[in-house]
């Protein structure tokens, strides 16, 4: 990338700044993301009040989210895969296609093997080569895909945010 592009959640080309008691809001949420605002105060030494508002400012500048997170097997979604992907040409066009795409889960532009990295969760072996075959594979630009099918999940973790 020639230029720095600006941030749409933060109006500047910078990242938001997180201070230590931010931070440890966060880590908070973490651990049970229903876990009530007086609670966390009490845990970071600010009230109730001050830390819906540290909250609502994290969210409102994309620092994070607070979701469910199911797994993906109790839910009928049988079949996951990191899919490396090498474009000819601009990155952005293939990345926008897959980002479009519900079945992509996250969709990486990287330097190395391949030009994108996309985790794909299907219903099942048919369903990950439609995704696959007919719709990644066409896309204007894709020169080639390597699939690697996920057998079983080991770890899977949320909490790398305030290391």
């Amino acid at each position: 990338m020639a230029s720095r592009s600006t941030d749409s959640r933060t109006g500047s080309g910078s990242s938001p700044t997180i201070d230590a008691v931010s931070l440890a809001i966060i880590e908070q949420l973490q651990e049970d993301g229903r876990r009530p605002y007086a609670a966390i105060g009490k845990a970071v030494g600010l009230s109730e009040a001050a830390v819906r508002q540290r909250v609502q400012k994290l969210l409102d500048q994309g620092v994070m989210q607070i979701v469910a997170v199911t797994d993906p097997l109790t839910v009928g979604l049988r079949r996951q895969a990191m899919v490396g992907i090498n474009v000819e040409g601009d990155l952005d066009p293939v990345a926008d296609a897959l980002t479009a795409m519900s079945e992509c889960e996250y969709v990486v532009m990287t330097a190395g093997s391949f030009d994108l990295m996309v985790e794909i969760v299907c219903e099942d072996d048919d369903h990950l080569l439609e995704v696959i075959n007919r719709r990644i594979r066409t896309l204007p630009g894709v020169r080639s895909t390597e699939s690697f099918v996920y057998l079983k999940l080991k770890k899977q973790t949320y909490m790398w945010g305030t290391r």
